[in-house]
Protein backbone atom coordinates (compact mmCIF):
# COMPACT_ATOMS: atom_id res chain seq x y z
CA UNK A 1 0.00 0.00 0.00
CA UNK A 2 1.48 3.48 -0.84
CA UNK A 3 1.80 5.95 1.91
CA UNK A 4 -0.09 9.35 2.01
CA UNK A 5 1.51 12.08 -0.18
CA UNK A 6 2.97 15.07 1.80
CA UNK A 7 4.96 17.89 1.68
CA UNK A 8 8.03 18.07 3.64
CA UNK A 9 7.12 21.54 4.29
CA UNK A 10 4.12 20.41 6.26
CA UNK A 11 6.12 17.57 8.26
CA UNK A 12 8.64 20.52 9.23
CA UNK A 13 5.42 22.63 10.59
CA UNK A 14 4.13 19.83 12.42
CA UNK A 15 7.08 18.57 14.11
CA UNK A 16 8.11 22.22 15.01
CA UNK A 17 4.87 22.33 17.15
CA UNK A 18 5.82 19.42 19.07
CA UNK A 19 9.80 20.23 19.70
CA UNK A 20 8.31 23.11 20.97
CA UNK A 21 7.08 21.19 23.63
CA UNK A 22 10.17 19.27 24.54
CA UNK A 23 12.38 22.41 24.24
CA UNK A 24 11.32 25.01 26.17
CA UNK A 25 14.23 27.10 24.85
CA UNK A 26 13.26 26.25 21.14
CA UNK A 27 12.69 29.82 19.28
CA UNK A 28 10.75 30.08 16.25
CA UNK A 29 11.68 33.09 12.97
CA UNK A 30 9.49 34.00 10.19
CA UNK A 31 9.84 36.69 7.60
CA UNK A 32 6.24 36.98 6.71
CA UNK A 33 5.73 33.45 5.22
CA UNK A 34 4.70 31.78 7.85
CA UNK A 35 1.83 30.27 6.39
CA UNK A 36 3.96 29.18 3.41
CA UNK A 37 6.66 28.22 5.55
CA UNK A 38 4.10 26.04 7.85
CA UNK A 39 5.86 27.73 11.40
CA UNK A 40 2.40 28.90 11.74
CA UNK A 41 2.01 25.89 12.78
CA UNK A 42 4.50 26.49 15.99
CA UNK A 43 3.26 29.70 16.14
CA UNK A 44 -0.36 28.91 17.06
CA UNK A 45 1.09 26.65 19.64
CA UNK A 46 3.82 28.92 21.19
CA UNK A 47 2.92 32.58 20.36
CA UNK A 48 4.92 33.77 23.24
CA UNK A 49 8.06 32.13 20.98
CA UNK A 50 7.65 33.11 17.44
CA UNK A 51 9.10 35.95 16.15
CA UNK A 52 7.65 37.34 12.46
CA UNK A 53 10.87 39.80 10.99
CA UNK A 54 8.42 40.79 8.20
CA UNK A 55 9.55 41.13 4.77
CA UNK A 56 13.43 41.82 5.98
CA UNK A 57 14.89 38.66 5.82
CA UNK A 58 18.34 40.19 6.94
CA UNK A 59 17.18 41.13 9.89
CA UNK A 60 15.26 38.28 10.41
CA UNK A 61 18.64 36.47 10.74
CA UNK A 62 20.85 39.10 12.57
CA UNK A 63 17.74 39.07 15.34
CA UNK A 64 18.01 35.18 15.28
CA UNK A 65 21.77 35.29 15.52
CA UNK A 66 21.82 37.46 18.64
CA UNK A 67 18.71 34.90 20.34
CA UNK A 68 21.64 32.21 19.85
CA UNK A 69 23.75 34.13 22.23
CA UNK A 70 20.86 33.98 24.70
CA UNK A 71 20.75 30.19 25.30
CA UNK A 72 18.21 29.61 22.53
CA UNK A 73 17.98 27.22 20.40
CA UNK A 74 16.20 28.98 16.69
CA UNK A 75 15.34 27.98 13.59
CA UNK A 76 14.91 30.82 11.05
CA UNK A 77 12.84 30.16 8.38
CA UNK A 78 11.98 31.56 5.07
CA UNK A 79 11.69 30.34 0.87
CA UNK A 80 14.91 29.21 0.17
CA UNK A 81 16.13 31.48 -2.64
CA UNK A 82 15.25 34.47 0.14
CA UNK A 83 16.96 32.94 2.97
CA UNK A 84 20.22 31.78 1.25
CA UNK A 85 20.24 34.74 -1.54
CA UNK A 86 18.50 37.41 -0.24
CA UNK A 87 20.05 37.52 3.71
CA UNK A 88 23.61 35.44 2.55
CA UNK A 89 25.73 37.91 4.14
CA UNK A 90 23.79 38.04 7.77
CA UNK A 91 24.09 33.86 7.43
CA UNK A 92 27.77 33.93 6.38
CA UNK A 93 28.93 36.44 8.70
CA UNK A 94 26.98 36.85 12.12
CA UNK A 95 25.27 33.75 12.24
CA UNK A 96 28.00 31.08 10.55
CA UNK A 97 31.02 32.92 11.12
CA UNK A 98 30.26 33.56 15.04
CA UNK A 99 28.95 30.13 15.13
CA UNK A 100 25.66 30.57 16.23
CA UNK A 101 23.20 27.88 17.23
CA UNK A 102 20.55 28.34 14.49
CA UNK A 103 18.86 26.16 11.84
CA UNK A 104 17.87 27.93 8.32
CA UNK A 105 15.01 26.33 6.74
CA UNK A 106 14.40 26.52 3.22
CA UNK A 107 10.91 26.11 2.06
CA UNK A 108 10.04 25.86 -1.86
CA UNK A 109 12.91 24.96 -3.19
CA UNK A 110 14.10 23.56 -6.28
CA UNK A 111 11.94 24.09 -9.55
CA UNK A 112 8.96 21.78 -8.19
CA UNK A 113 7.90 25.65 -6.39
CA UNK A 114 6.27 25.34 -9.97
CA UNK A 115 3.98 28.01 -11.37
CA UNK A 116 5.73 30.43 -9.21
CA UNK A 117 8.16 30.72 -11.58
CA UNK A 118 12.33 31.15 -12.06
CA UNK A 119 12.28 34.55 -9.74
CA UNK A 120 11.40 31.85 -6.85
CA UNK A 121 12.88 28.50 -7.68
CA UNK A 122 16.18 28.07 -5.99
CA UNK A 123 18.45 25.97 -7.69
CA UNK A 124 21.67 28.00 -6.19
CA UNK A 125 20.72 27.63 -2.37
CA UNK A 126 23.03 24.43 -1.83
CA UNK A 127 25.92 25.72 -4.07
CA UNK A 128 25.73 28.90 -1.59
CA UNK A 129 25.01 27.15 1.78
CA UNK A 130 28.13 24.11 0.64
CA UNK A 131 30.76 27.04 0.20
CA UNK A 132 30.32 28.46 3.80
CA UNK A 133 32.57 27.19 6.05
CA UNK A 134 31.20 25.49 9.07
CA UNK A 135 27.43 25.30 7.16
CA UNK A 136 26.09 21.56 7.37
CA UNK A 137 23.43 20.99 4.78
CA UNK A 138 20.63 18.46 4.35
CA UNK A 139 18.45 17.85 1.59
CA UNK A 140 15.55 15.56 3.00
CA UNK A 141 13.69 12.42 0.76
CA UNK A 142 10.35 13.18 2.17
CA UNK A 143 7.97 13.37 5.47
CA UNK A 144 9.79 10.46 7.48
CA UNK A 145 13.44 11.94 7.13
CA UNK A 146 12.40 15.70 7.30
CA UNK A 147 11.14 14.79 10.77
CA UNK A 148 14.15 12.32 11.87
CA UNK A 149 16.25 15.05 10.40
CA UNK A 150 14.16 18.04 12.64
CA UNK A 151 15.01 15.68 15.50
CA UNK A 152 18.23 15.74 14.77
CA UNK A 153 19.30 19.41 14.20
CA UNK A 154 17.62 20.66 16.94
CA UNK A 155 19.30 19.06 20.00
CA UNK A 156 22.59 19.71 18.14
CA UNK A 157 24.65 22.90 18.43
CA UNK A 158 25.37 24.98 15.43
CA UNK A 159 24.45 26.08 11.89
CA UNK A 160 22.42 23.87 9.63
CA UNK A 161 20.49 24.18 6.24
CA UNK A 162 17.25 22.40 6.05
CA UNK A 163 16.11 22.13 2.33
CA UNK A 164 12.73 21.37 1.67
CA UNK A 165 9.72 21.33 -1.12
CA UNK A 166 6.85 22.66 -1.73
CA UNK A 167 5.28 19.81 -3.47
CA UNK A 168 3.62 16.49 -1.87
CA UNK A 169 5.95 13.22 -1.86
CA UNK A 170 5.01 9.57 -0.63
CA UNK A 171 6.91 8.12 1.91
CA UNK A 172 9.92 5.99 0.69
CA UNK A 173 12.55 6.25 4.12
CA UNK A 174 11.60 4.64 7.24
CA UNK A 175 9.08 6.03 9.66
CA UNK A 176 11.77 5.42 12.79
CA UNK A 177 15.71 6.08 13.89
CA UNK A 178 17.40 8.50 14.73
CA UNK A 179 19.22 10.65 11.31
CA UNK A 180 22.85 10.39 11.11
CA UNK A 181 24.48 13.56 9.38
CA UNK A 182 26.25 12.77 6.36
CA UNK A 183 25.16 8.90 6.23
CA UNK A 184 24.01 7.78 3.17
CA UNK A 185 20.86 5.22 3.09
CA UNK A 186 20.21 2.58 0.36
CA UNK A 187 16.77 3.34 -0.73
CA UNK A 188 16.39 0.63 -3.98
CA UNK A 189 18.53 -2.38 -3.49
CA UNK A 190 18.80 -4.34 -6.92
CA UNK A 191 18.39 -7.99 -7.07
CA UNK A 192 21.12 -9.48 -8.57
CA UNK A 193 24.82 -6.94 -8.62
CA UNK A 194 24.16 -3.82 -9.55
CA UNK A 195 25.22 -2.45 -13.29
CA UNK A 196 24.56 0.97 -11.77
CA UNK A 197 24.53 3.37 -8.53
CA UNK A 198 22.30 6.43 -8.72
CA UNK A 199 22.53 8.71 -5.94
CA UNK A 200 20.19 11.26 -5.49
CA UNK A 201 18.78 13.79 -2.44
CA UNK A 202 15.19 14.98 -2.19
CA UNK A 203 12.18 15.24 -4.28
CA UNK A 204 14.71 13.12 -6.86
CA UNK A 205 15.34 10.20 -4.58
CA UNK A 206 11.64 9.08 -6.20
CA UNK A 207 12.32 10.03 -9.63
CA UNK A 208 15.49 7.15 -9.23
CA UNK A 209 13.56 4.85 -7.72
CA UNK A 210 11.23 4.88 -10.38
CA UNK A 211 14.00 4.61 -12.91
CA UNK A 212 15.27 2.22 -11.34
CA UNK A 213 12.66 0.42 -11.84
CA UNK A 214 11.89 0.67 -15.07
CA UNK A 215 15.72 -0.42 -15.84
CA UNK A 216 15.56 -3.47 -14.07
CA UNK A 217 12.79 -4.75 -15.64
CA UNK A 218 15.04 -4.19 -19.31
CA UNK A 219 17.69 -5.84 -17.42
CA UNK A 220 19.48 -3.23 -15.94
CA UNK A 221 20.31 -3.62 -12.15
CA UNK A 222 20.59 -0.72 -10.33
CA UNK A 223 21.45 0.47 -6.45
CA UNK A 224 19.41 3.91 -5.43
CA UNK A 225 21.17 5.54 -2.45
CA UNK A 226 19.71 8.83 -0.81
CA UNK A 227 22.53 10.99 0.00
CA UNK A 228 20.50 13.59 1.91
CA UNK A 229 23.14 15.28 3.66
CA UNK A 230 25.33 17.00 0.69
CA UNK A 231 27.72 18.37 3.63
CA UNK A 232 29.35 16.84 5.20
CA UNK A 233 29.27 13.59 3.50
CA UNK A 234 30.32 10.10 5.28
CA UNK A 235 32.68 9.40 2.34
CA UNK A 236 34.05 6.08 3.85
CA UNK A 237 30.19 5.05 4.47
CA UNK A 238 29.32 6.00 1.02
CA UNK A 239 31.98 4.25 -0.93
CA UNK A 240 30.87 1.47 1.26
CA UNK A 241 27.57 1.32 -0.18
CA UNK A 242 28.85 2.00 -3.67
CA UNK A 243 30.78 -0.76 -3.58
CA UNK A 244 32.20 -2.19 -6.75
CA UNK A 245 29.85 -0.44 -9.07
CA UNK A 246 32.17 1.92 -11.08
CA UNK A 247 28.84 3.75 -12.92
CA UNK A 248 27.58 6.49 -11.07
CA UNK A 249 24.21 8.92 -11.54
CA UNK A 250 23.78 11.81 -9.69
CA UNK A 251 20.35 13.11 -10.20
CA UNK A 252 19.37 16.86 -8.02
CA UNK A 253 16.74 19.27 -8.30
CA UNK A 254 19.40 22.65 -8.19
CA UNK A 255 22.07 23.64 -11.15
CA UNK A 256 24.33 20.78 -11.80
CA UNK A 257 27.12 23.62 -10.46
CA UNK A 258 27.89 23.30 -7.08
CA UNK A 259 25.34 20.85 -5.47
CA UNK A 260 24.98 17.05 -4.81
CA UNK A 261 27.18 15.88 -8.38
CA UNK A 262 29.66 18.28 -7.51
CA UNK A 263 29.93 16.80 -4.14
CA UNK A 264 30.09 13.15 -5.11
CA UNK A 265 32.88 14.47 -7.88
CA UNK A 266 34.57 16.08 -5.08
CA UNK A 267 34.42 12.94 -3.15
CA UNK A 268 35.93 10.83 -5.64
CA UNK A 269 38.52 13.09 -5.87
CA UNK A 270 41.26 10.49 -6.67
CA UNK A 271 39.72 7.83 -5.92
CA UNK A 272 40.28 6.40 -9.60
CA UNK A 273 38.20 4.38 -12.51
CA UNK A 274 34.72 5.99 -11.68
CA UNK A 275 32.45 7.26 -14.47
CA UNK A 276 30.07 9.88 -13.42
CA UNK A 277 27.06 11.45 -14.98
CA UNK A 278 25.52 14.61 -13.10
CA UNK A 279 21.93 15.27 -14.03
CA UNK A 280 20.28 18.43 -12.46
CA UNK A 281 19.51 21.73 -13.83
CA UNK A 282 21.69 22.60 -15.95
CA UNK A 283 23.08 26.25 -15.54
CA UNK A 284 19.54 28.04 -16.74
CA UNK A 285 16.37 29.28 -15.38
CA UNK A 286 13.28 27.21 -15.44
CA UNK A 287 9.93 28.48 -16.36
CA UNK A 288 6.81 28.19 -14.67
CA UNK A 289 4.86 24.66 -14.55
CA UNK A 290 3.61 21.42 -13.12
CA UNK A 291 6.18 19.76 -10.90
CA UNK A 292 6.07 16.79 -13.40
CA UNK A 293 6.04 18.80 -16.49
CA UNK A 294 9.39 21.05 -15.61
CA UNK A 295 11.22 17.74 -14.02
CA UNK A 296 10.97 16.35 -17.81
CA UNK A 297 11.76 19.55 -19.48
CA UNK A 298 14.73 20.33 -17.28
CA UNK A 299 16.10 16.53 -17.62
CA UNK A 300 15.51 15.13 -14.40
CA UNK A 301 12.45 12.80 -14.39
CA UNK A 302 12.58 9.05 -14.98
CA UNK A 303 12.82 9.14 -17.92
CA UNK A 304 15.88 11.27 -18.16
CA UNK A 305 17.16 9.35 -15.56
CA UNK A 306 16.53 5.72 -17.23
CA UNK A 307 17.89 7.10 -20.85
CA UNK A 308 20.98 8.34 -18.80
CA UNK A 309 21.55 4.72 -17.17
CA UNK A 310 21.31 2.71 -20.53
CA UNK A 311 24.02 5.53 -22.16
CA UNK A 312 26.33 4.29 -19.97
CA UNK A 313 25.65 0.80 -20.40
CA UNK A 314 26.45 1.21 -24.22
CA UNK A 315 29.52 2.68 -23.04
CA UNK A 316 31.07 -0.87 -21.69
Amino acid sequence: MKSEAISTRLVFGQELAELGSKYPNLVVMDADLSKSTMTDIFAGRFPDRFFDAGIAEQNMVGVAAGLSKTGKIVVAASLAYFIMGRAFDQVRNLATHSNCNVKFVGTHAGISIGKDGSSHQAIEDVAIARAIPGMRVIVPADGNETRAVLRKIVKTEGVFYLRLGRAEVENVTAQDGEFRVGSPSMICKSKGKPDICIIACGMLVHESIRAAKLLERSGVSVNVINQSTLKPINREELMDMIGDVRKVITVEEHNIIGGLGSAILELFSGAGGFTVRRLGIMDTFAESGEPEELFDKYGISARHIENAANDMMRCN
